[in-house]
């Protein structure tokens, strides 16, 4: 059982559509949102479009699973953007193109362990706090958000919220600026 009293990542919730994007070990590529595979031809807000157009920077990424927001441009919020983005999630893994790549703290601390850079065409979600779990730093995280705006889309003022990764338990927690407490589902 995971400590409570462990390191947190909080970054900042994009109101978009889910994008992923699986790279087998011989380069195949498959496209997908949340809940199914896309393509060109049946897509989801030109994912699938855009992830074939970038695919030679794409499969930079390497094998795996690659999880991010499909974010802007048309897409839920818009976040007042002429163009629509692709944010991964995992930001312990990567960091931007152009941005000095930081050593991943590792249970054995003579391995030295490094991010990977992400290709031009991807982003980052913005962090907003890493540190040890406390419910006033995700508190401190939504005020910032409220009173300042969106840190992945400068000059918007209506951000989503956060999401808390707890790193020791592998698990995440979104908390919204609007109606936190009614179920996705429910509302309108």
């Amino acid at each position: 059982m995971a400590r409570l009293s462990r390191e947190v990542i909080i970054t900042e919730k994009l109101d978009g559509s889910n994008g992923q994007v699986y790279i087998t070990e011989d380069e195949q590529l498959l496209v997908g949102s949340r809940t199914r595979y896309i393509t060109p031809e049946a897509d989801n807000y030109g994912f699938a479009r855009w992830v074939y157009q970038y695919k030679d920077e794409i499969l930079t990424l390497g094998p795996g699973r690659h999880f991010g927001e499909w974010w802007g441009q048309g897409i839920q919020r818009n976040y007042n953007l002429g163009e629509k983005r692709w944010s991964l999630f995992n930001v312990s893994r990567w960091c931007k193109y152009g941005e000095t790549p930081q050593r991943i703290p590792q249970a054995n601390p003579t391995v030295e362990k490094y991010q990977d850079v992400l290709p031009p065409c991807c982003d980052l979600v913005p962090v907003l706090y890493r540190g040890i779990f406390t419910t006033d730093a995700c508190e401190t995280a939504l005020n910032d958000l409220r009173q300042n705006g969106s840190k992945a889309a400068p000059g918007f003022d209506r951000p989503e919220g956060i999401v808390c990764y707890h790193v020791a338990a592998g698990v995440g927690f979104k908390k919204t600026l609007e109606k936190d407490e009614i179920p996705k589902g429910l509302q309108s």
